[in-house]
This record gives structure tokens, C-alpha cells and sequence, in this order.
């Protein structure tokens, strides 16, 4: 088994590697795991919103945050591609002055690494309608990644589901390619940003925006030739060879489900004025928190906040236990 790390940090989003970065510099032993790097936002072919880049995609993105953090090989070791599995608390004490201390022990799918704190940097995954037919045509005719699979459907007629940036953003992405364009929501109006609204109901490929649509079922042969939907207490049937999936995210947090407080989301509970979670030494942020702002800027600096979180944490830590090897002032 490696050495007790300062901090693990697991996830290569922009929260994970700002995270990693201040580690680095405030000279923390650190492990990195990460399946990839970039977050959500790799298969973003042009992000306009990410502070100091007018426009990067998130290939470039990706590529930038993995050579920030290798910049520091004496501090940060990473561990990619990574899937963990699992953390827990091990060897807790009980200080006399109060407070309780814990060490982590992270399982991984190809390893266990242990740590003195955790920072929880996983972010979420995309969310899926739950309906008949969607698992089945998933890849044939069911995309959830319009910038990787608009193309596929050049010349074809779609339908978006979500009416959210996320589903603004799909239409738009769709543009150049589909043939006929649909948006569904399921609620009483478009749920994204107002200017994007105006701007894609201009363009003469999308056909029709529904709302309160209740989504059925997916149907096709072997490939998707319809998508069912009730409309006020009535079915109606959309012809269309390609559905997008944009509704939403789910947070990575199944490894910590036994550790450490989630809502009723799945979201780990944060303090946000340190990113704390429910047990002591394991910090969070990023998508994977009740954050109800999910944005790359936001993760990013609240990758630093838990950093610095940390680092007080240890420092405490140290003063509790004199016998501690590392010097953290």
C-alpha cells in the first residue's frame, strides 16, 4: 500500500485540480484519482464563459488542467485513469480538547490508498429519462453528447429534451446538421437562459418548443424512428430519428453515501464558507455538492477554498497529535 497522503483528492474537473494545485503549494503530500481530466465539460466543443479564454473547448480545457496540475511531480501524484470505489474512516481518535480525527482509507478499482483528509472533487454524470426503450436505443438514435453526436445526425429530424442551458445549448449545437428540430420540456416554460431562448427561436430549423411534456417511451426497430410523449392527458407520438438527453446531471457521490451527509438529491452537504462535509477531514466541492450553482468558474474556486480548508484542518490536526511527523507551518 503507498504512503499516508496528506490529502486525496478525487476528480479531475476544475474543482479537483485547483484543489490540487493549492495542495501543491501549500507543500501537501497529495494524491490525485481521477478517471479523466476536464469534467463535464470535456465534450463542450466551445466554452465562452471559462474566466481569462474567450472561447477554449473542452478538449483544450482538459489538456490545460492536467498539465497545470503535473506541473507540481513532487507534490501531486496522480493516479489516472482511476474509478473509486469507496472511502472510509479508519483509525479515528478522540483528542482530549476536543474535536475527532480520522485517517481514509480510499478504494479504487485498482487499489487502496490511504489518507489523512479527503477532498471530494467528483462532479456528476447525466441524467437519463428513465423510460421503455431509452437503455435499448442508447447509441442508436439516443445521444446524451450533442457535441459528439450532432453530426451523426446530419440531415435527420431530432428532438431535445430539457429545456435548460444544457438543452439550449444541444439546439445550438444541432443547428448545423439536423434537418428539423424539436424541444421538449417538462415543465410550464424553457427553463434557460432568456438571450438563448430569443436566439434559437429565430432560426427556422427549430420546428415547434412543447412544454408540460410528459416523455413515454422511445420506439423504433433498430434503430429510434419516434419518441412518445403526453401532451395535457393526451399521447402523442414525435417521428424522429435522434433524441437528446439534456436534463440534468446526477452527482458522483455513491462512494461516500456511508461517510459523510447527502440531500435529498444525492448532493454531499457542504458549510460553504469552509467546504466542509458532516465528518471531519473530508471536503467537498464542485458539482458533486448542494451548490446550486454548477458552473466550471465556481468549481474551480471552491477547489481552492477546500484546499486551503484542508490545510487548516491538518494544521489543527497537528497541533492535537505533537507526535505527528509533517510540519505543515
Amino acid at each position: 500500500m503507498d504512503p499516508l497522503y496528506d490529502v486525496i483528492i478525487i476528480g479531475g474537473g476544475p474543482g479537483g485540480v485547483a484543489a490540487g494545485v493549492y495542495c501543491a503549494r501549500k507543500q501537501l503530500k497529495t494524491l490525485l484519482i481521477t478517471e479523466s481530466f476536464g469534467g463535464q465539460s470535456f465534450v463542450s466543443d466551445d466554452i465562452q464563459n471559462w474566466i481569462g479564454e474567450t472561447h477554449i473547448s473542452g478538449l483544450d480545457l482538459a489538456k490545460k488542467l492536467e498539465a497545470h496540475i503535473r506541473t507540481y511531480p513532487d507534490m501531486v501524484e496522480v493516479k489516472m485513469p482511476g474509478k473509486v470505489v469507496e472511502v472510509k474512516s479508519i483509525a479515528c481518535t478522540e483528542p482530549a480538547d476536543g474535536g475527532r480525527m480520522c485517517d481514509f482509507e480510499v478504494q479504487t478499482d485498482k487499489g487502496v490508498y490511504q489518507g489523512k483528509s479527503v477532498i471530494l472533487a467528483s462532479g456528476a454524470r447525466r441524467r437519463k429519462m428513465g423510460i421503455p426503450g431509452e437503455d435499448k436505443f442508447e447509441g442508436k438514435g439516443v445521444a446524451y453528447c450533442s457535441t459528439c453526436d450532432a453530426p451523426v445526425f446530419r440531415d435527420k429530424k431530432v428532438v431535445v429534451v430539457g429545456g435548460g442551458n444544457a438543452g439550449l445549448e444541444a439546439v445550438q449545437d444541432l443547428f448545423p446538421y439536423a434537418s428539423e428540430i424539436y424541444l421538449l420540456e417538462g415543465g410550464p416554460a424553457l427553463r434557460g437562459d432568456p438571450k438563448t431562448v430569443d436566439e434559437i427561436s429565430k432560426n427556422p430549423k427549430l420546428k415547434e418548443i412543447i412544454v408540460n411534456a410528459k416523455i413515454k417511451e422511445v420506439v423504433g426497430e433498430t434503430l429510434v424512428s419516434a419518441l412518445k410523449y403526453e401532451l395535457n392527458g393526451e399521447e402523442k407520438t414525435l417521428e424522429v430519428e435522434g433524441i437528446f438527453v439534456e436534463i440534468g446531471s446526477v452527482p458522483n457521490s455513491e462512494m461516500v453515501k456511508d461517510l459523510v451527509q447527502l440531500d435529498d438529491h444525492g448532493q454531499v452537504t457542504i458549510n460553504f464558507q469552509h467546504a466542509t462535509t458532516s465528518h471531519p477531514g473530508v471536503f467537498a466541492c464542485g458539482d458533486v455538492t448542494n451548490d446550486p450553482y454548477k458552473q466550471n468558474n465556481i468549481s474551480a474556486g471552491d477547489g481552492v477554498r477546500a484546499a486551503l480548508a484542508a490545510y487548516s484542518y491538518l494544521l489543527n490536526r497537528e497541533k492535537q497529535s505533537p507526535a505527528a511527523e509533517k510540519n505543515y507551518a
